[in-house]
């Protein structure tokens, strides 16, 4: 790129937007691609904007089953505002773009730029390519090139992080596309992970999140099995880390070593995402998932007798092709056996490309929406059940930006406990910030959230809080900017029940 071109982005102030579709790992792709595109002299369109910017990038997601028609539709809306705006250019990045390379510009020939999940760091140049050339750039690289987490960044959050720790997967889950689109299993050097930890904290982050596709995995690729155990207890030893989370594993790598290494490490939160996906040891064998129901439940049970306050969630799939009522029901009884704090129920949809959408047996739609249906009704009591059983209980909770829909009616804020509960609380007298720290004693329980109403035990003001100051502020003397529809960044929110999978990870 040319400097006299990058002058004249800063001068006119070319803006930006980044459309996100999707896991986690997108999520922190995106924040890469906005940390690029700023170092390059864009500016974040202003908020409202709906793709009035002279650059709209998509972040596509390849798992749903309508991905691509989504993915069109959103491009042809745009078609007539890049023929009235000169110079307005569209990417498409991501799964949906490594997966069909061949075809997007020849069905939406308006696209500028086509780029893959291995190579989002060329997204600046490929851009400025197009625009030089006036014609399309397509670019899917085949092998990663750099880490998400070694690019330029603009974050969402200034308390919490996302932090990369290896990308693709050695799995081959029947259900999941994400091997083939995110290529085998890279681990980062662990000493890269802790420099950028270390890094974020010192800009203020209390929070981090450890990012894989099978996240506890980690060390296959470097030949040891209690890599990531090891990661654990390093995360532990940095001054100023106050939570540790990670997602998402796999119950195949849930080893011993990792059960100790979070019992035994204070700020690695008691907290576990795991997905079950099926309860059915045919299901699962059907799924090539490399566990069956009494491995499961066993982690479970190991991971509650060393953190009894654990919150445990998961994914399930209900209707996978082939399964009978007997296998249903094997998923209700591990349900009841687990008692998740929550889990993310799906109902199974093809996904092109993966093995499963070619299966015998699909289930009937009506069949599969009842036994959904059954399976959400009983986890939402188990939800309910588990929650009670916080009241009375005193909580430390982190402030978080934007999580109470309804704070400004109630006069309340909201955060989040150590085992990543949502908790509604007073506001206290003292005035507090995102990434600040109350003391809170729950009274009531929801399924989905817990109510402090009382006035805070106490409050305690944060490093992670005046980083969120010192951001806002500098924030409102710029040019107001637009979010990029993300969901939170730092610990994963819980979704509905009723939602949608967003990805294969786990």
């Amino acid at each position: 790129m040319s400097s006299g071109n990058r002058s004249e982005a800063v001068d006119v102030q070319k803006s930006y937007e980044v459309r996100t579709y999707g896991c986690q790992m997108n999520v922190h792709d995106s924040e890469r691609l906005s940390g690029l595109l700023e170092g390059a002299g864009y500016v974040r369109a202003p908020e409202g904007s709906d793709g009035d910017a002279d650059v709209v990038v998509f972040n596509t997601c390849a798992v749903r089953e309508n991905a691509d028609n989504k993915l069109y539709g959103n491009l042809g809306r745009l078609a007539p505002m890049k023929t009235k705006r000169p110079g307005m250019q569209i990417a498409v990045g991501g799964c949906l773009a490594q997966k069909d390379r061949d075809t997007i510009v020849k069905r939406a020939p308006w696209v500028d730029v086509v780029f893959g999940t291995h190579n989002i760091g060329k997204l600046p140049v490929l851009l400025e390519r197009a625009r030089i050339q006036e014609e399309a750039q397509i670019e899917i690289a085949e092998s990663l090139e750099a880490f998400p987490s070694t690019l330029p960044t603009r974050r969402e959050s200034a308390y919490a992080a996302w932090v990369s720790i290896s990308v693709g997967c050695n799995n081959t889950c029947t259900f999941c596309i994400v091997p083939a689109l995110r290529g085998k299993e890279k681990d980062r050097r662990t000493g890269d992970i802790l420099a950028e930890i270390e890094a974020l904290v010192a800009e203020g982050v209390s929070e981090i999140t450890l990012l894989g596709q099978n996240v506890n995995a980690y060390g296959s690729d470097i030949g040891d099995r209690e890599a990531f155990s090891k990661l654990l207890r390093a995360c532990g030893k940095i001054e100023g880390l106050e939570r540790v989370r990670f997602t998402s594993p796999h119950p195949r790598d849930f080893t011993d070593d990792v059960i100790a290494a979070m019992a035994e490490t204070p700020n690695v939160m008691p907290q576990l995402h795991m997905p079950m996906q099926s309860g059915s040891d045919t299901i699962l064998k059907a799924m090539r998932r490399s566990y069956r129901q009494e491995r499961f439940l066993g982690i479970i049970e190991k991971v509650r007798a060393a953190m009894p306050d654990a919150a445990i969630s998961t994914d399930i799939i209900v209707g996978f092709p082939g399964e009978t009522e007997e296998d249903f029901e094997q998923t209700m009884h591990a349900v009841r056996e687990a008692r998740f704090a929550n889990a993310f129920t799906f109902q199974y949809s093809k996904r092109p490309g993966t093995p499963a959408a070619d299966m015998d047996g699909q289930i009937p739609k009506e069949v599969v929406q009842e036994r959904y249906m059954r399976l959400s009704a009983l986890q939402e009591q188990i939800s309910w059940d588990e929650n009670k059983k916080q009241v009375g209980r005193t909580l430390d909770v982190m402030v978080a930006e934007g999580e109470g829909r309804k704070d400004g009616a109630t006069q309340r804020l909201s955060g989040r406990a150590p085992d990543n509960r949502l908790v509604h609380f007073t506001q206290p007298e003292k005035a507090v910030r995102p990434g600040d720290v109350v003391t809170v004693e729950i009274t009531y329980a929801a399924p989905h959230h817990l109510l402090a109403e009382g006035t805070p035990l106490a409050v305690r003001s944060t490093r992670a809080g005046d980083a969120w100051e010192k951001r806002t502020t500098e924030a409102a003397a710029k040019p107001a900017g637009v979010m990029l529809g993300l969901p939170g960044i730092g610990a994963p929110d819980p979704l509905p029940a009723a939602a949608a999978p967003a990805c294969g990870i786990g």
